[in-house]
């Protein structure tokens, strides 16, 4: 094909920018997404948050998964004492908006409800690039192209201009330029290898196989986020942050970023 080599462009932005299409899309014809929004917020408010989930839920289903959805699915949730799927929801929200306040406080007090006190990994890549939690993989990309525009505008003054003040602003460019096309780079890697999963249930037994009536290694409550190993024949291998491993049913988790 003659312009190939812009589908990974397009493929690239459309996952960067995720919350912009959700909302673009219009699955229920006209705008009748917005009706749905209303309504849910409108059963909310009024205390009906069963039907409060279902619009949300219904958003999301049909292509309409932006992080205020999520958000609100959360709160929903929450009030329904459903903890498990009201954590899932918050997080996959926090993925989008880090630094939402009232996400943020939202999310915290969640998880202080978790019986399971399980500490998140952290890896020496994790430790180095520590402000990556706080910004959003489609901020890194804006701040990368900006810096991009800059380091190239700079280079050609530079042809031109030989300043020595302009030889220091090049170099200030271009480690900003680095530090974020890596920033990018390991947040790309995140968010697209994040094998998380939050426990769904009220409580769940680890196995030490996938069969029913194998050995009980320890149990999990709802809320609790483990890593997923790997999946076989409807039970999922999963790992906790002290190496800890077994097997539990696939109906009892969730990954945060479905693949």
């Amino acid at each position: 094909m003659k312009y190939r080599f812009l589908l990974p462009i397009i493929y690239f932005l459309t996952a960067v920018f995720p919350v912009a299409s959700a909302f673009g899309q219009d699955h229920q014809g006209g705008r009748a997404w917005e009706e749905i929004f209303y309504q849910a917020n409108q059963a909310y408010r009024e205390g009906n948050f069963q039907e409060a989930v279902k619009g949300y839920r219904q958003l999301i289903r049909t292509g309409h998964d932006a992080p205020r959805i999520q958000y609100n699915l959360g709160n929903g949730y929450f009030r329904m004492n459903q903890l498990g799927r009201a954590i899932l929801a918050y997080e996959r929200a926090h993925i989008a908006m880090p630094r939402d306040a009232d996400l943020n406080f939202n999310l915290a007090h969640a998880r202080d409800q978790v019986v399971d006190a399980i500490p998140p990994s952290r890896g020496f890549f994790s430790m180095a690039f520590f402000w990556l939690p706080s910004v959003s993989q489609s901020e890194l990309f804006w701040c990368f192209a900006i810096l991009n525009i800059l380091l190239f505008t700079a280079l050609l003054i530079r042809l031109f201009h030989r300043a020595e003040w302009l030889f220091y602003l090049l170099l200030l460019v271009l480690c900003l330029w680095m530090i974020t096309g890596l920033s990018l780079g390991m947040k790309w890697a995140q968010v697209h290898n994040d094998h998380r999963a939050v426990i769904l249930q009220k409580e769940v037994e680890v196995l030490a196989g996938p069969h029913e009536g194998d050995t009980i290694l320890f149990k999990l409550h709802e809320g609790a986020i483990v890593e997923q190993e790997r999946e076989e024949g409807g039970w999922r291998l999963i790992r906790l942050p002290d190496k800890k491993r077994g097997w539990l049913p696939e109906e009892s988790l969730e990954l945060i970023s479905p693949p």
